[in-house]
């Protein structure tokens, strides 16, 4: 998992509340086993009016908003399943950081375990991010996790909350597999252990 510490990227605005993961990533697309390649069909519904065929109006075709790399949207983001894929294909798309007031829970956690920050902000603050990224050409925040905090270079500055354990795993790079890995001797050491108890007594 790539490490998070600050991050200052393009803003992309999407203001629309209960995004589920069938608009993030949709089922037809759920066919591969690795992690990678889900970025092109981030949002195909919304991105597409056919196949191949953009539809101008979604806020990732615009040009302004290419390579953005922080999501500010609307409440209660990620809601319906709980497909992993979802934070997969915004990952592959190249977001670090979504922003909104509320997450699905499940979604919530498997950004939290695939390297992306989600920032709960009030409903105040996100309209203050959402307008600005809609109207000041190249609209970029800082979001820093070691300082907990959001911040633009005209002078927005909130705060937001983030558990201990998620906040040292984000910052460290580990994922599940990394957190596991840190254990090798004692896993090990565990083994020699086991073997010897499994040996058959001898006759």
């Amino acid at each position: 998992m790539i490490p998070f510490r600050v991050h200052t990227g393009l803003v992309a605005p999407l203001d629309r509340p209960n995004v589920d993961t069938d608009q993030i990533i949709p089922k037809q697309f759920l066919k591969r086993i690795e992690r990678t390649g889900f970025g092109e069909f981030l949002f195909y519904d919304w991105r597409y009016i056919a196949k191949d065929v953009p539809d101008d109006s979604f806020v990732l075709n615009a040009s302004a908003f290419q390579h953005a790399t922080v999501l500010v949207t609307g409440k209660n983001f990620g809601c319906g399943s709980s497909r992993e894929h979802a934070p997969w294909a915004l990952l592959d798309y190249g977001f670090r950081a979504i922003i909104a007031p509320s997450f699905a829970d499940i979604f919530a956690n498997n950004c939290l375990k695939n390297g992306i920050v989600p920032v709960v902000l009030s409903d105040a603050e996100v309209e203050i991010l959402l307008k600005r990224s809609q109207e000041v050409p190249g609209y970029r925040v800082t979001v820093d996790l070691e300082r907990l905090a959001v911040e633009d270079d005209q002078g927005f500055s909130a705060s937001f909350a983030m558990d201990d354990f998620h906040r040292h795993c984000l910052i460290e790079g580990l994922d599940d597999i990394a957190l596991t890995l840190k254990l090798e001797p004692d896993i090990t050491a565990y083994e020699k252990r086991r073997a010897q108890w499994r040996e058959p007594p001898h006759a």
